[in-house]
């Protein structure tokens, strides 16, 4: 089936209530008692990988229910697949594909660098995504279809990547290198990140709402879960960017190696060094 322009508008109206949804359960808790548990706790995981200490709150929690039953009372056919709670009916025609907490670990610092991403896939295709900042009163949301904007202090702006021909003109973005990569992914961004002219860290998937403003030029990140990226494929589409895996294919449905770019000319800068790395 496909999806006309007035329906996927009146799905993009309702992302907008979700993120309204989840930040009314994030917010009271942000900077506050958030009730912070280590999902790795027991697992005598080595603690030199990123996956020793997996912080999860009751605002993760909380924001994952409260949108996850908006979804069951507007759209009872709808699939969802979450972070917390897992899926329900992942093979729908519409899947809701949701990180209540990006960035749970600046969350817990205090750090407004936390979003909300909620993705929704049409017969297994990413078609729409939000990537909300509820405490600084950001919210990105967008489409290939219907295009990308801005919803802050009480108007909309539409966003625009920028272009960027060079790694040497590039500000470029990763969460936690010595954690997230293994050796050879570490080397490869190295690669990379001494090309571009600047490298910022810690910024999670608020530096691909960056790219899709057009303030940053490219994200490269690894051992991603599905509800990391599929939010961010549309938006930055939207925008006229470009989400590829690391050997410059689309993004399946399980997340891993990514790449987000503003211009497809440094995006092919950079796989020169990420396609070694490619898995």
């Amino acid at each position: 089936m496909t999806l006309s322009a007035d329906r996927l508008a009146a799905l993009d109206a309702f992302i907008v209530e979700l993120n309204s949804a989840s930040a009314g359960a994030i917010l009271p808790l942000f900077r506050s008692d958030h009730g912070l548990e280590d999902k790795a706790a027991g697992k005598n995981l080595p603690r030199d990988t990123h996956a020793a200490f997996d912080p999860v709150t009751e605002a993760d929690r909380g924001a994952e229910a409260a949108i996850r039953k908006l979804i069951s009372e507007r759209f009872p056919e709808h699939g969802v697949i979450g972070e917390e709670y897992g899926e329900d009916r992942p093979d729908a025609e519409f899947v809701w594909v949701l990180d209540p907490v990006d960035g749970t670990r600046a969350f817990i610092s205090g750090l407004p660098l936390w979003t909300t991403l909620i993705g929704l896939r049409h017969q297994g295709r990413p078609v729409l995504g939000s990537i909300g900042q509820p405490y600084i009163g950001e919210l990105y949301v967008g489409s290939a279809a219907l295009g990308s904007r801005l919803i802050a202090r009480g108007g909309e702006k539409a966003l625009h990547v920028r272009p960027c021909a060079v790694l040497t003109d590039a500000i470029i973005a990763t969460t936690d290198p010595e954690a997230c990569f293994d050796g050879a992914e570490l080397g490869a961004w190295r690669q990379v990140r001494a090309a571009a002219k600047l490298a910022r860290l810690g910024c999670d998937a608020y530096a691909y709402a960056m790219v899709a403003a057009g303030t940053m030029d490219m994200v490269i990140e690894a051992g991603l879960k599905s509800w990391d990226v599929e939010a961010a494929i549309p938006l930055i589409e939207g925008a006229g960017g470009v989400v590829t895996d690391w050997r410059g294919a689309p993004i399946g449905q399980h997340g891993g190696q990514m790449a987000i770019a503003g211009d497809q000319r440094v995006l092919d800068e950079a796989l020169v060094a990420l396609k070694r790395s490619a898995k």
